[in-house]
């Protein structure tokens, strides 16, 4: 491994350095391959779940052009994190610019929560679709959605900025080396030889707001739903509705369940080893990426018809 100086306490930083599992070096090397392996599965799910619903015309409804948009999400918030990590683990490349470590920090802290709101939308489409089923054609609509991207772009944009340009007006002179795999707020500023409480308070008041209203909204429409399913007379008709809702509520519970385990881990960090929050951050940003394709392809019919359509179009063009 190459001897990494860290700056001295007189010299203004231009990098930082990124140092994974402080405590425990040994898990890059049993992390490399699965985290690979993760990567190219997001990549390539997210991408084949694009190419279908941008070329199969029964797929240009409003619910799939949401699916869209999560998979960009996943596909931007795995490419900002996980070819740093892995350059790390393969190559030992642990530096990082200052201006690029500021530009991960503020993709990672506004497409998270876009997700969080983009799952919301999710699920007031789910909620018109089910207890308002003769009004869903003209609530739901191409306009609907396209307020909703204005909606979820703008709110998390403008409200997560001031994290990253508070860190980045941070005076940093002392010590250069992160003791993360990634450019995480609270890790990056603690860094500083200033006072960095502001961003800490914006960051933790921001995200129980933004993340915390859209899970409890989330929760509250299928509450909606599961009453209106359980008023239907017929089963059939009850396990088709949850069927519809199926895929968009395991990967909601998927998605909050690891966020709390991470929240709970750092608020515990004095129980649990310091690395562990840092692998639970690193793993959020693929697994669900590769999950969310994978989940929709299996339980989603028209999804699935959909790409055996282009797969036979494809045989067939080469014969």
């Amino acid at each position: 491994m190459l001897p990494y100086r860290n700056i001295s306490f007189s010299t203004e930083v231009s990098e930082f350095l990124l140092n994974c599992f402080v405590r425990s070096p040994s898990w890059q090397l049993w992390l490399s391959l699965p985290l690979s392996l993760l990567f190219l599965l997001a990549m390539g799910a997210n991408a084949n779940l694009l190419i279908t619903i941008r070329l199969e015309a029964s797929l240009h409804e409003p619910m799939y052009y949401l699916l869209s948009l999560l998979s960009l999400l996943d596909m931007v918030l795995c490419l900002t994190v996980i070819p740093r990590v892995l350059a790390i683990f393969w190559f030992d490349l642990r530096p990082i610019s200052f201006s690029a470590c500021f530009l991960q920090m503020f993709i990672m802290n506004s497409f998270l929560p876009m997700e969080s709101c983009t799952f919301l939308v999710m699920a007031y489409d789910r909620y018109v679709a089910i207890c308002k089923p003769l009004h869903y054609p003209s609530i739901i609509t191409d306009q609907f959605v396209a307020r909703a991207l204005v909606f979820i772009l703008a709110r998390n944009t403008f409200l997560t900025a001031p994290i990253p340009i508070l860190s980045a007006r941070l005076h940093y002179c002392g010590k250069n080396i992160i003791e993360n795999c990634i450019c995480a707020n609270l890790s990056v500023s603690k860094l500083s030889c200033g006072n960095f409480t502001l961003s800490k308070i914006y960051q933790l008041i921001l995200a129980w707001t933004l993340l915390g209203s859209d899970l409890i909204l989330i929760f509250l429409s299928y509450i909606f739903i599961l009453q209106a399913v359980l008023r239907l007379h017929t089963k059939g008709a009850a396990a088709k509705t949850l069927s519809t809702c199926g895929s968009h509520f395991i990967l909601i519970l998927f998605f909050s369940t690891i966020l709390l385990v991470f929240v709970f881990t750092h608020l515990a960090k004095k129980k649990v080893s310091p690395d562990i929050p840092v692998l639970l951050n690193v793993l959020h940003h693929v697994i669900p990426a590769a999950l969310n394709p994978i989940v929709y392809g299996v339980r989603t019919q028209e999804i699935k018809q959909g790409i055996w359509k282009l797969l036979r179009k494809g045989s067939d063009s080469r014969r």
